[in-house]
């Protein structure tokens, strides 16, 4: 028997339902809002997975393309390999759930929102993230949730939640909150330049919703009486083995951690350690296999190096490389350091370093995408590619990852709100950042990378982007410490990863995640002012190198011009069959293409030839006029008269009486067919004809 409950937000009901799909799941929730639907499917392993180290959590978001009423392109006509989209959205569902089952946890866990149906105005991924908490918090899968989650949007300058899609294409944000009743998990979006103050004004209002929405998760749970949650054998490490190892290994971590600076050699020296203790260990323990043993160690090395680390930075406010607290790595830029792209750099901050190249093309190199929200282009895109020797180790080498597509649509953001309007700089963007060193936050190298790139190719950007990458180590409310420019490890040890890029102006993007259920808006607020003092130190050592675009494009990149035409003389310049248009290109040596609206990109490898093309279609398409005089060519010759080729692909008939001012017998006795003459337009009659006049033209 199925259940439902109900919450009204802005125009429509946000409806959670249960019992009537899905049943064999652990747990399972039909989400709609509008006319838009998720299903949402929660289902665990009985047994834990062995042999593993992290928690086996896997999010699958999907989209069916039936769900906006259409099939699928290509050959096979079925949904393939998951989408760009369908691998954010299942990121951002990922990343605030997380946090919330139990440490130790081990048994695999798959969460998969399927989108069964579009209205084409509401975005589904919001429902996908409460679907996933609600069908979580139904099941007997251990979860400390429920969450909620809101998109938040502002359009002339009031603030809205749950935007439709026009909506946030007016939007100065586009923010997606996730949280619990006690505060927030999870932040990513974008802006344009908003200000820190604005920033925790959009939390604190998102916040609101949130609790709306977690209070009708429980009220759901209490009324279908969710299943009782399934006594899972947590992972820890035996007690003796730690006792003993702690014994031995506390002195020498200590040492190691607070004395060495040097990430491979303190990561080298722990790694000795680690085998030495190891070793030992398995003559001692002979009862316990090796692999498992292995598995304790590893968890009694990484506990012990997080207290060890997190005591240095409270009570010592020392960090692993020396640093104080707000301390930026040292940084270097260059540009222009490849020959032949059109835009390069190489942003090096302590060990994260990112080269990143510009590449300018065409509209026809613009992405072309396809969803169950309908077709589109993008002129802009920024790809992120982390192979394994940036971290010094041996990997696969493949397609992208889902932590590249996330980074990359990261830097993307960040980046996006300073380009160009496209009718004034109609290139198409490639921006690619090849990280070649990591030791944290390699997204915001990226951005700072990027953003002299762009600058290196001769983008008029609006203003100068950096990004920030803070963290966060927490005993409680009252004591904790802010972290700027966190390295890998105090990510992978702290409480909180929030990534901040913008301008001197404000933020453009920002994606925060947090390792407890929730940090308080007096620590964000700390956090972000903080991010923006080093945010404008990074800049003015981005702007000591290159202040400002180059005055001119890369001599290697296509020379390109916008003009517009009369949507109805779009015909006219394209001809019968194309026929004109690829007279045009033929002669010009150029790529031309016209939008419905009349919008005519004009690219070629020569400034002459674009102008060339540029000046054709201009005759083509335009209305001559009385008294105007025009040079045209003879193309057809009568005993009464010659006509005369004009602009805007119109003959004009010169009368034999107009040909000189002198009597003339015969037309061929004047003019030729090919002769390039000066005419002056007397009349254009009720019927369009055109008459024209070779007497007193000069």
């Amino acid at each position: 028997m199925s259940k439902s409950v109900k919450l009204k937000i802005r125009n429509d009901e946000l409806i959670l339902e249960t019992g009537r799909m899905a049943k064999q799941a652990n747990g399972a929730v039909f989400v709609r809002y509008g006319g838009s639907t998720v299903l949402v499917t929660a289902t665990a392993s009985r047994e834990a997975l062995e042999g593993t180290d992290f928690f086996p959590l896997t999010v699958v978001y999907q989209e069916r393309i039936y769900a906006a009423g259409k099939i699928p392109g290509g050959f096979f006509k079925r949904e393939g390999r998951p989408t760009e989209k369908e691998i954010l959205v299942s990121r951002l569902i990922d990343r605030p759930i997380r946090p919330l089952f139990p440490d130790g946890f081990r048994n695999e866990v798959q969460v998969v929102p399927i989108t069964l149906s579009t209205d084409r105005t509401n975005p589904s991924d919001i429902l996908a993230i409460i679907g996933a908490s609600t069908a979580l918090s139904l099941s007997n899968i251990p979860f400390n949730g429920p969450i909620g989650a809101v998109r938040v949007g502002k359009i002339e300058g009031e603030m809205v939640v749950l935007p439709t899609f026009e909506e946030i294409d007016k939007s100065t944000i586009d923010i997606v909150v996730a949280g619990t009743k006690n505060g927030i998990l999870m932040v990513e979006g974008n802006s344009k330049q908003m200000s820190e103050n604005d920033m925790v004004e959009v939390l604190k209002f998102a916040h609101k919703h949130i609790i709306e929405i977690v209070s009708l998760q429980e009220e759901f749970v209490k009324q279908v009486g969710g299943a009782k949650k399934m006594e899972a054998a947590l992972f820890v490490p035996d007690s003796k083995v730690k006792d003993d190892v702690l014994k031995k290994i506390s002195s020498p971590m200590e040492k190691y951690l607070s004395a060495i600076t040097e990430k491979q050699e303190r990561n080298g020296k722990i790694e000795e350690l680690f085998k030495q203790t190891l070793e030992e260990c398995k003559i001692k323990y002979t009862e316990i296999e090796a692999d498992a043993l292995k598995l304790q160690l590893k968890e009694i090395f990484e506990e012990l190096e997080r207290q060890i680390v997190r005591s240095m930075i409270l009570d010592k406010k020392k960090r692993l490389d020396g640093r104080d607290l707000t301390s930026i790595r040292p940084i270097t830029c260059e540009v222009g350091v490849l020959p032949r792209t059109h835009g390069s750099s190489l942003f090096t901050r302590g060990q994260t370093q990112s080269l990143a190249v510009t590449t300018l093309g065409t509209v026809d190199d613009q992405q072309r995408l396809d969803d169950i929200e309908g077709e589109d282009t993008k002129s802009f895109m920024l790809h992120y590619n982390f192979p394994p020797f940036s971290v010094g180790e041996v990997g696969r080498m493949g397609g992208p990852s889902r932590r590249e597509i996330g980074h990359g649509r990261l830097a993307e953001r960040a980046l996006s709100g300073i380009l160009p309007d496209e009718e004034a700089f109609p290139y198409t963007i490639r921006l690619v950042s090849e990280i070649l060193e990591s030791n944290g936050s390699s997204s915001m190298a990226s951005v700072c990378a990027g953003c002299l790139s762009l600058m290196d190719a001769g983008v008029p950007i609006q203003s100068t982007v950096a990004g920030v990458a803070m963290g966060l180590v927490m005993k409680d409310e009252k004591h904790y410490a802010v972290l700027t420019d966190i390295l890998g490890d105090e990510d992978h040890l702290g409480d909180m990863d929030f990534k901040v890029a913008g301008t001197r102006e404000g933020i453009t993007a920002f994606q925060m995640d947090i390792k407890i259920d929730s940090i308080t808006f007096e620590i964000m607020e700390k956090a972000l002012h903080q991010a923006r003092e080093a945010r404008l130190f990074i800049m003015d050592k981005m702007e000591a190198v290159l202040a400002k675009p180059r005055p001119e494009l890369s001599e290697y990149a296509p020379k390109m011009k916008v003009m517009r035409v009369d949507k109805e003389k779009i015909a006219m310049v394209i001809g019968a069959g194309g026929k004109v248009i690829k007279d045009i290109i033929a002669r010009t040596n150029t790529n031309i293409n016209i939008n419905d609206d009349g919008v005519v990109n004009i690219a070629g490898e020569r400034i002459e030839d674009v102008d060339e093309a540029m000046r054709i279609i201009s005759d083509i398409v335009v209305d001559v006029k009385p008294g105007e005089v025009y040079e045209g060519e003879v193309v057809r010759i009568m005993n009464f008269g010659a006509f005369v080729s004009l602009p805007g692909s119109k003959d004009g008939l010169v009368h034999i009486s107009k040909l000189s001012t002198r009597r003339v017998n015969r037309v061929e006795d004047v003019v030729r067919i090919g002769q390039m003459v000066k005419v002056r337009v007397t009349e254009i009659d009720e019927k369009g004809r055109v008459n024209l006049t070779m007497v007193d033209v000069d």
